[in-house]
């Protein structure tokens, strides 16, 4: 117990020198009374040591650079990138509001402090009925990992290793050497881009082999932007690298239901759309082209590039073997389903006038330097498999990918703002990876997770429908219940199952319904990693000794391991540091000449003693000693050097000399692949070509009679936008961030009205699977007939109206699965009424935090 009390001590110390707007609260000073006050007067008159301490969290920015001062223990301040002076070449990796709120998350008075089990449970399940609202009881680590292996022998002994679904991988090494559990895929982020850029040759937007460089996007002439908001989702320097662009004279087009912040700043021209209606705009841009091309006088269409880089387009570029009838070009045309795709259909679908769509034609096809730039959000649509297909197509129509300031991809976050090979790159960790040949290969496709429970089968592919009985849920650190859709199936799968497990820092949703809970530690608590995008490379160090009763996942596998019968060796077979060693000593940093590279640290024998590790001394650019002091290496950039990078430009110089990945080595607007792809995972079918396929929930859908106009029950349309003040789930409990940024309904005025809704009030969404109510923020910045709600708020439902009291968008989504895994969270139908109960005016961030367990 004196290693707990340490802690204990050293968190009031911490807790003390925060200002009088910290987060602690709930009793948390009773833990450590006889504490000397005088420890925070201490602290303050100190000056501790600066330790780098990036942001660990997956917002979709660089994972940004802090720096935390320690003083005895304890983190007196933060602090961000100040390792070189900032430049627009050079940039400072700066980290943003919730970056800089991390301290207020590692030192939270609602960390999970000790294993806890819930009052009713028992093995077997006990009251499940009661996961969500049951009290907490303290246990001790032996007991907690002794339940927690008595329930995997139970389960695989009585249901088989099928009988598990495991929604992350924290302990994923050691179920692989139990015999596997199911595991679900599918795409999360991504949308459709993850498995349908890759079979087309594009790329799914992860790559940034995929992606021009920052300074190649400032010679462009016109960025077009589809979708997305930077400056609220990804707050590294994505907006500096699109503000860059904007002050060297390129022009920015920017599609989108929402005027956001992101438009605000770079816009010179705002185009809305309908949500889920991306496809319909971009074949009437398509039909333009064609129908005003005039290669002589005004030439809008690249046909070399057609002719040369893609298959599909026309009759005569067909793939060997398919009917020709089926390119995209006759589609477009109507030639054979009297059904033209004239700026007149696509308008009656997505909202752009007709004359927009024509002058949006012929501006792209007009100029001469364009980069495309879709978010990853319209393709989070139900029934959106062809989306990234009609987007290449676009591209390859124009001409826009593989020569200087032309560009056609995704944009989501920094590692697509910045694209090009690493520059500098850290080695790999040497620690091998557990396998089992006899361990089982359950994949279940992420929209039939809860169903599955609930149901008792999946689809396992085409035509192939399996029986399943999960007993069993392993959740890791992450928030599976709070981020797939149909959150209220998923509540109900949870009071189903025999046993929950969930490994967290907080009692967020995974562990509200969960039957054990075990404590985890914070990366700042741990020996360190290493962390990087292009031009940087991170090196996080330890701030702070475990906390309270917190343990790492490796050490919670390891003690489970000696318990299940498994060799701890197998399940954790290297000590963090030597990884970390393995990995600083492997890392590799390009020189001048673009070409070479170099290892990054001189490494002394010193350093590895003090490490406490094997390896052998090395010659680097760095010390080892600068690197662990700065924190961060960052590459120098300027125009004109030799590490810029265009996208697909051998590919176009070239085609035949460099093939892409695709099938045919080509970009493929007519792909049998993808189309087989969709088909065989069972769900779904889609045309070889692009092809409009409406969204499941859709526009169409707000309708009872689309021919006629008439409106239906869900009048609608929503869409889910990541919002400031979280990543995802995660930083949604820190107070400072609810209070600075409200979880608000997004709303125009124009539907606002007849509804009797004023700025500020309640209002209850309800969709056709949940309903939520949140204050409403009106602005005519949205188009009218759209809403648009935050995603990621904790689920905070209440028992007797099953009204979400958070606002948490999965509650209102449902599951729909389609061919690709993927969640279509930007395709959802609502209706919308004022809302007067007892919490209309109660703010989140006077909610109390959630503390499992009060001390006495």
């Amino acid at each position: 117990m004196s290693d707990v009390l340490l802690n204990r001590r050293s968190f009031l110390k911490w807790s003390s020198a925060l200002s009088s707007t910290a987060v602690l609260s709930g009793g948390l000073h009773k833990i450590s009374q006889g504490t000397p006050i005088a420890s925070a007067a201490e602290v303050a008159t100190q000056q501790g040591e600066w330790i780098t301490a990036a942001c660990w969290h997956n917002c979709g920015g660089q994972r940004c650079v802090l720096k935390a001062q320690v003083v005895d223990g304890v983190v007196k301040k933060v602090k961000t990138d100040d390792t070189h002076p900032d430049s627009s070449e050079q940039p400072q990796i700066r980290g943003c509001a919730r970056g800089r709120s991390q301290q207020h998350q590692a030192f939270g008075a609602d960390r999970l402090k000790y294993p806890m089990k819930r009052k009713n449970w028992e093995p077997g399940g006990g009251k499940k009925e009661l996961r969500g609202q049951d009290e907490w009881v303290r246990i001790s680590w032996d007991e907690a990992l002794d339940y927690v292996a008595d329930e995997f022998k139970r389960v695989i002994d009585q249901y088989g290793n099928e009988g598990i679904l495991e929604t992350g991988n924290t302990l994923g090494s050691l179920i692989t050497m139990l015999g596997g559990a199911g595991k679900l895929w599918g795409s999360t982020s991504w949308g459709t881009w993850l498995y349908t850029g890759p079979i087309i040759g594009l790329g799914d937007g992860l790559s940034l082999t995929s992606h021009n460089d920052r300074l190649e996007m400032q010679n462009s002439d016109l960025v077009v932007m589809w979708g997305g908001n930077s400056a609220w989702s990804s707050q590294g320097n994505n907006m500096h690298y699109y503000n860059e662009a904007k002050k060297a004279g390129v022009k920015f087009i920017c599609i989108d239901p929402y005027y956001n912040d992101t438009h605000m700043l770079l816009a010179d021209e705002w185009i809305p759309i309908r949500p889920a209606t991306d496809h319909a705009l971009a074949l009437g841009i398509a039909y333009t082209l064609l129908d005003e091309d005039d290669p002589e006088n005004t030439p809008l269409i690249d046909w070399d590039f057609l002719d040369r880089c893609t298959v599909g387009f026309d009759k005569d570029h067909m793939p060997e073997g398919a009917d020709p009838k089926k390119n995209f070009k006759d589609y477009v045309l109507g030639t054979y389903d009297d059904t033209p795709k004239t700026p007149e259909w696509a308008s009656e679908i997505c909202g752009v006038p007709p004359y927009k769509i024509r002058q949006l034609a012929r501006t792209i096809g007009s100029t001469s330097k364009v980069s495309l730039l879709t978010a990853w959000a319209p393709a989070r649509v139900n029934n959106a498999d062809t989306w990234p297909q009609m987007f290449m197509t676009l591209g390859c129509m124009t001409g826009n990918i593989g020569k200087p300031g032309c560009c056609t991809g995704v944009s989501c976050w920094e590692r697509t703002a910045d694209g090009g090979p690493f520059l500098i790159s850290a080695g790999g960790s040497g620690a091998p990876r557990a396998s089992n040949d006899n361990a089982i290969s359950v994949s279940i496709n992420n929209n039939e997770a809860w169903s599955a429970i609930l149901d008792g089968k999946y689809v396992a592919g085409y035509d192939d429908v399996r029986d399943i009985n999960i007993q069993m849920i392993v959740h890791d650190a992450g928030h599976a219940l709070n981020q797939k859709v149909g959150m209220t199936k998923g509540i109900e799968a949870h009071r189903k199952v025999e046993f929950v497990l969930s490994l967290n820092l907080f009692l967020n949703t995974n562990s509200k319904y969960a039957d054990i809970v075990l404590p985890v530690t914070t990366q700042w608590e741990r020996y360190g990693y290493l962390k990087g995008n292009r031009d940087h490379l991170i090196w996080a160090r330890q701030i702070t000794e475990p906390l309270f009763e917190a343990k790492d996942d490796d050490w919670i596998a390891r003690e489970l391991a000696t318990r299940l019968d498994v060799d701890p060796d197998v399940v954790d077979p290297m000590p963090l540091n030597q990884q970390i060693f393995n990995q600083l000593a492997g890392a590799k940093v390009i020189k001048d000449n673009g070409v070479d590279f170099e290892p990054l640290l001189t490494i002394t024998s010193d350093d590895i003693a003090e490490m406490g590790v094997e390896g052998e001394p090395q010659e680097g650019r760095i010390t080892l000693q600068q690197f662990k002091t700065d924190g961060v290496y960052t590459v120098a950039r300027k125009k004109g050097d030799k590490l810029g990078y265009i996208a697909h430009q051998s590919f176009r110089d070239d085609p035949e000399a460099n093939p892409l990945k695709s099938a045919t080595g080509k970009l493929e607007i007519y792909s049998e692949a993808n189309a087989e792809m969709v088909k065989g995972h069972g769900f779904n079918e889609i045309d070889p070509i692009p092809t409009y396929n409406p969204a499941i929930e859709g526009y169409a859908d707000t309708f009872d009679d689309w021919d006629n106009k008439v409106k239906g029950d869900y009048p609608l349309q929503m869409f889910t936008i990541h919002y400031r003040r979280r990543s995802h789930s995660i930083f949604d409990n820190i107070p400072w961030l609810r209070e600075a940024f409200p979880q608000e309904l997004i709303m125009n005025p124009a539907d606002a009205e007849p509804l009797g809704l004023k700025h500020g009030d309640t209002a209850l969404v309800t969709s056709r699977h949940g309903k939520v109510i949140r204050p409403v923020f009106l602005t005519e910045r949205i188009m009218p007939g759209v809403v648009a709600l935050g995603e990621g708020a904790w689920a905070e439902v209440d028992e007797e109206s099953g009204i979400d009291k958070a606002g948490a968008t999965n509650t209102l989504n449902g599951a729909y699965p389609t061919g690709q895994g993927h969640q279509g969270w930007n395709s959802l139908n609502v209706k919308i009424e004022r809302y007067g109960g007892p919490e209309a005016r109660e703010r989140d961030y006077k909610w109390s935090q959630r503390i499992p367990i009060k001390e006495a």
